[in-house]
């Protein structure tokens, strides 16, 4: 029965508790004096699916979380017995604030006692302490490598350590792509700190707490105006910020601050199935967590909605979101005429010069003629400077260029130790879950080069060993 199928006043005559459901007769009255009844199950369908849904409309930090997920009955202890095993010296404080006066749970961690500020609110002296020690301190800051190694030593369930890695993955991702450095190269002094490594770990352990089968959320605000960080002055949303919001739908309302943190940001890309408007469901739980700034006007908290619905968006069966997009160029070029060494010359002028790819397809031309159709798959700021090698080295006498968007797997690196040394192994990833390992092409070569063996042996071997430390 639809909802269209009631009349406009339904009269509730009995209601009782039955399996956690509450089972409701409704008489309805319509023009035709017809009598309806049914109860909720039957109103929402069949198998109703418990979910969780967050209403964003003041964006999303980890903090946020944290006191939503409390304030909705995730336990307290639960949140502090994973802290003090994560042993990286922190503590956390619960307390009951109101934001433009509604009540909500505030969620504070403490480092050597000190409560974390927002980033556009540090005094002015205490912001330059706080870039200076940044700067200085870099060398001691945690790589990603060694946050992997904290979460994988502390005695949660395996699928929040999984939660917890993919979302320090996609900030390590984030950063990487913005400052146009490796992976590896990435030293969390800001997200990295041991405020969000108790942010995210527990934000995994309380989503798994949850027991829903999908968390929905609302288009994000990210406010706006500018923020300051370690590398000066940003604009709202911060780069990496939107950077892992990318296919999010944000928005940027009167506030004029920064709404969404990286690390909210990362939480809701691993743990959101869709962002869509409130769905159609019944309501069991409500938990508001607190933002740390208190706006005139503005209720700043995030609230958490958890109840039963069968008309929830479907996931798509190999993931729980859409891999995120970029855009990149594509370039191509006819060659009819042109010598075979000189395209295999100019195949590695394009990749150097910066290409993500290139390729050849054989190609028949006009008059019957054999020819090679070489394509160029780059970042849209490359194309003048592949274009240009193109016309140079080839005898092309035009190149076409199109625009395209293609997903993209998160991607990083492992390295694997074998009898002959340690190589490389390139892993692709989908909400955490690896979906695609390769050994890295050049590793293997050196190896199979200075040792005498076989390339294919040593590709094989790699990758049984990468299986075999996966799989326990």
């Amino acid at each position: 029965m639809t909802r269209n199928s009631l009349s406009r006043k339904p009269i509730i005559t009995n209601a009782s508790i039955n399996a956690g459901l509450t089972l409701v007769t409704a008489s309805t009255y319509d023009e035709s004096s017809h009598h309806a009844s049914c109860t909720r199950a039957s109103y929402l369908g069949t198998d109703p699916m418990r979910i969780a849904y967050l209403d964003c409309f003041s964006g999303i930090s980890g903090d946020m979380f944290l006191g939503a997920l409390v304030d909705a009955g995730v336990p307290f202890e639960l949140f502090e017995g994973t802290v003090s095993a994560l042993e990286v010296g922190v503590a956390l404080e619960r307390s009951r604030v109101t934001r433009n006066g509604l009540s909500a749970t505030k969620i504070d961690v403490l480092v050597n006692g000190q409560k974390d500020l927002p980033r556009e609110e540090f005094p002015s002296e205490q912001r330059e302490k706080q870039e200076h020690k940044a700067r200085h301190e870099h060398s001691h800051a945690r790589s990603l490598a060694s946050i992997l190694k904290i979460i994988a030593a502390v005695p949660i369930g395996d699928s929040a350590k999984k939660t917890s890695s993919a979302i320090f993955t996609a900030l390590a991702e984030a950063e990487a792509k913005v400052h146009d450095i490796d992976i590896e190269q990435v030293h969390f002094h800001e997200v990295g700190a041991a405020d969000a490594i108790v942010d995210i770990v527990c934000a995994a352990v309380g989503a798994e707490e949850l027991k829903v089968e999908q968390i929905l959320a609302s288009p994000l605000n990210v406010g706006g105006g500018t923020v300051h960080c370690a590398h000066g002055v940003m604009p709202v949303p911060a780069p990496a910020t939107l950077e892992l919001l990318r296919g999010v739908p944000i928005y940027s309302g009167e506030v004029q601050n920064e709404l969404v943190t990286p690390t909210g940001a990362a939480i809701a890309r691993t743990l959101v199935s869709r962002y869509v408007p409130r769905p159609l469901m019944t309501t069991d739980k409500v938990g508001y967590g607190a933002g740390s700034r208190d706006f005139a006007g503005h209720s700043n908290v995030l609230r958490l909605v958890i109840g039963e619905s069968n008309n929830a968006p479907q996931p798509a069966q190999t993931s729980r979101h859409e891999p995120p997009t970029e855009e990149i160029i594509i370039l191509e070029a006819n060659l009819d005429d042109l010598n075979p060494q000189v395209i295999g010359y100019v195949v590695d002028l394009l990749l150097c010069a910066g290409a993500l790819d290139v390729f050849t397809t054989a190609a028949q031309m006009k008059k019957g003629r054999p020819g090679t159709l070489l394509t160029a798959l780059a970042a849209p700021g490359l194309e003048a400077r592949l274009r240009d090698i193109l016309f140079s080295e080839t005898s092309t006498l035009g190149v076409r260029t199109r625009r395209e968007e293609r997903y993209v797997l998160a991607r990083r690196h492992e390295t694997v130790r074998t009898a002959w040394g340690d190589i490389r192994i390139k892993i692709g990833s989908l909400n955490g879950a690896d979906s695609n390992a390769a050994p890295e092409y050049e590793d293997c070569r050196r190896i199979a080069t200075v040792h005498r063996v076989p390339l294919k042996t040593v590709m094989e071997e790699v990758l049984r060993l990468y299986l075999d430390k996966k799989n326990g």
